[in-house]
């Protein structure tokens, strides 16, 4: 017997909740320096991580229609359910869930473009915008091998740096090398989504950049995306824009370890446990980067 799927639970599974940590990395990341410089401001970090997880929940079921009515979401499927393919609600349900989320992003970010000003506009903007264009419109950014540097300028750049910049008033430098642990991470969780669907993609004709590439050059994009995380901490210790405790991170490696073991080692749909553990590193790594700064206090 077929257990009912209600309402509710149908809503959760398109806005697929192991995506969200992930988005939360940069905010945490940008508000740990902020306090780090004594400029943290709760009510606008509260912000950003609120518009924060509203873009990737939009941009979730964005993928999910968009996909769903360009045909590459079908029953090969080796991802996570998509609810629009499945037929638990229509295209038309999928997408008045995303103007709504993406209208309360909108609005939460009037407030942070109150304190922040144009840059800020700019950026919200943008990043609705992109969410947007990454599966739809005349020219879908995941479909020309361009997701990876969306999710790169959006995930780390722009998350980190806008949301030190909300909360201290400017860019520090520190802002700037910090943007790139979260943004390689994040990047990476894209990377191991490409590599999971590259078959179904190739025959669908969405050109992400695991199918221009192929699969053992996909599989060296996120290693190196990893070690560049990775890397860039001690880079920017030496150069003294971080203390030396910030290499507390360090201690989410086993994860990391685990998430790149089972992208090189594994194929098809068991590779959604390393997409999943990709996210959980960006957020641990944030989190004890913050400790790290605390240690250094």
């Amino acid at each position: 017997m077929t257990e009912k799927i209600t309402p509710a639970r149908t809503w959760i599974l398109a806005i697929r909740p192991k995506t969200l940590p992930a988005a939360a990395a940069g905010v945490v990341m940008g508000s740990a320096l902020a306090w780090y410089d004594g400029s943290l401001q709760t009510a606008a970090m509260l912000a950003c991580l609120f518009c924060a997880l509203l873009l990737q929940i939009g941009s979730n079921l964005a993928n999910d229609v968009f996909d769903y009515e360009r045909g590459t979401d079908t029953a090969e499927r080796l991802g996570p359910l998509r609810v629009t393919q499945a037929g638990l609600l229509t295209p038309r349900q999928v997408k008045v869930g995303m103007f709504i989320t993406f209208g309360l992003a909108a609005a939460l970010g009037l407030y942070l473009v109150c304190i922040g000003g144009l840059p800020i506009l700019i950026l919200g903007m943008a990043a609705i915008l992109c969410a947007v264009a990454y599966t739809g419109g005349p020219f879908p950014l995941g479909y020309h091998g361009l997701g990876e540097i969306a999710v790169f300028i959006f995930f780390g750049l722009g998350s980190v740096t806008g949301t030190y910049y909300l909360q201290a008033g400017r860019i520090s430098s520190s802002a700037i090398w910090m943007a790139v642990p979260p943004g390689m991470i994040i990047t990476a969780i894209l990377v191991v989504n490409n590599l999971r669907d590259i078959e179904n993609d190739r025959k669908a004709g969405k050109n992400t950049l695991a199918v221009l590439l192929g699969e053992r050059a996909t599989k060296i994009e996120y290693t190196l995306c990893m070690l560049l995380a990775y890397l860039a901490l001690p880079l920017a210790a030496w150069a003294g824009v971080v203390p030396w405790t910030a290499m507390v991170s360090w201690l989410s490696l086993p994860l990391a370890i685990k998430a790149l073991h089972e992208t090189l080692t594994k194929k098809g749909r068991p590779l959604n446990a390393a997409l999943a553990h990709t996210g959980q590193t960006a957020l641990v790594f944030s989190l004890l980067f913050w400790l790290g700064l605390l240690l250094h206090r």
